[in-house]
């Protein structure tokens, strides 16, 4: 599948799973990157059941095993990489999984720079405040 200049292989009709070569989920991981819109609706077969559990080999390297890994230090998803040439396996899911933990760490970002913002200028209110002093 082409969308822009990203092309990925995915597995349309079937698992609906899609494969990143090196550096090309960087592209479509984050909610603010829209190409990354067209790859969250991948059509799929649904009587498939995939077992997540099973290891995978690598689509592009000969005789390499998938490694799965923890996306983010937050581990709450855990995708399949290639430690040879590093691809990335997302299963059906995965990609908005991504996108929504990176929107949600995004936010969190946002609010503590806002309340640093609000701290300081609390405190430089107070300090003028006991610059000024009373009555003035």
């Amino acid at each position: 599948m082409t969308i822009g200049k990203l092309t990925v292989d995915v597995c349309r009709g079937g698992c609906g799973g899609i494969w990143f070569d090196a550096f090309e989920l960087q592209q479509v991981d984050e909610p603010r990157e829209s190409t990354g819109q067209w790859l969250l609706d991948i059509q799929r077969d649904p009587d498939l059941r995939v077992d997540q559990r099973r290891r995978r080999a690598c689509p592009k390297c000969a005789d390499v095993t998938l490694m799965r890994r923890y996306f983010s230090a937050k581990r709450r998803l855990e995708v399949d990489e290639c430690p040879g040439c590093g691809g990335y396996w997302l299963d059906a899911g995965e990609l908005e999984k991504i996108r929504d933990e990176l929107a949600e760490t995004a936010r969190q970002k946002e609010a503590q720079a806002a309340s640093k913002v609000q701290l300081t200028g609390a405190v430089l209110r107070y300090l003028y405040q006991l610059r000024s002093g009373p009555g003035d």
